[in-house]
């Protein structure tokens, strides 16, 4: 298993980079195809938390604020101190400061992840939902009243440094750990605590301490998220990061199938497609959209691709196909 997810990682950053280096996309095909890794990175993170956790959390959003902000204001307001501490700007200063930029912004909304998880994972249900919620709105206020950050104006993000490889490589990253991590001793705790809470703390499982994992390292996927989305759009408003872009990625983890890694990767892509397809209908879009959710989830309630996994097509390698006899009458 982790012969091929290690296969798999290096080929999609492979294919990523010669993607991104010799396919030329017009902008808005590029715009739509980053969208739908940041929205991969978004989905299978929180399905870490949603789905093999059984928790319910709504503040996925506010955590990706934090990691768009922390590492906007490392590249914009650290960015001209380290260009001029490494002599200049060439591809190499750029993608360090970057890949410091995410790394920084992802341990900012895990620190966040942390401070949160501790006390609210000992919520259940509904209450965990709504602690979670709160949350994402103080931080939305948080960034719309300081004015260091732009406020309620917005922030002007210095570099726009996201590219289709940056994306999609830590898309396949995300993928590559949570998958690995669903597998190992700790995947096993995540899922006890689904399956029966009480039953775990009766045999001795600390469940508290598998949720806050689970809750620190999803936080950490969206901060990165968070600094790729901020540093491809180039603006961040405290209003995208609100109440519906959390219901959003809520969405993409149901109809893809909770706790199902590779039915949340097809969810993210078609819900980041679909209102784009839906655009000639631009009065109607949302209304179709929200009905074709109603219509999904009344009749595929396990999701749209439960029962979907890595082994669904193993069968075609296996299945045997019957050679007619030739003597045959």
């Amino acid at each position: 298993m982790r012969d091929r997810t290690k296969f798999a990682l290096l080929g999609a950053i492979v294919v990523s980079l010669l993607v991104s280096q010799f396919v030329h996309l017009n902008p808005y095909f590029s715009i739509v195809i980053v969208n739908i890794g940041i929205n991969i990175i978004l989905a299978v993170s929180l399905n870490l938390v949603n789905g093999y956790t059984g928790q319910f959390s709504l503040g996925h959003a506010g955590f990706m604020a934090i990691g768009a902000y922390t590492s906007a204001a490392i590249t914009s307001f650290g960015g001209p101190h380290w260009f001029d501490w490494l002599g200049g700007i060439n591809t190499f200063t750029t993608s360090a400061l970057f890949v410091i930029a995410l790394l920084v912004g992802g341990l900012a909304a895990a620190v966040a992840g942390l401070i949160v998880g501790v006390p609210s994972l000992r919520l259940r249900g509904d209450y965990l939902a709504i602690a979670t919620l709160g949350f994402g709105e103080i931080i939305r206020v948080i960034f719309q009243n300081t004015e260091t950050m732009g406020g309620s104006r917005g922030f002007s993000v210095s570099g726009i440094y996201t590219t289709i490889f940056w994306t999609y490589s830590v898309a396949a990253i995300t993928i590559y750990v949570v998958v690995n991590l669903v597998h190992s001793a700790y995947g096993r705790g995540f899922l006890t605590v689904r399956d029966d809470e009480i039953a775990a703390e009766a045999i001795g499982v600390n469940t508290t301490k598998y949720k806050v994992i689970a809750f620190v390292l999803a936080s950490f996927f969206a901060g990165i998220a968070g600094g790729l989305y901020a540093h491809f759009i180039g603006y961040l408003t405290p209003e995208g990061f609100g109440f519906m872009k959390s219901v959003e990625i809520v969405v993409m983890v149901i109809l893809g199938g909770m706790g199902n890694t590779v039915g949340v990767i097809f969810a993210a892509i078609l819900l980041t497609i679909l209102p784009e397809v839906l655009r000639p209908v631009q009065q109607y879009r949302m209304v179709i959209y929200s009905l074709m959710l109603i219509i999904l989830m009344l009749t595929r309630p396990q999701g749209l691709f439960g029962g979907l996994n890595w082994r669904t097509w193993t069968w075609l390698r296996r299945k045997k196909i019957p050679v007619e006899d030739g003597n045959a009458a």
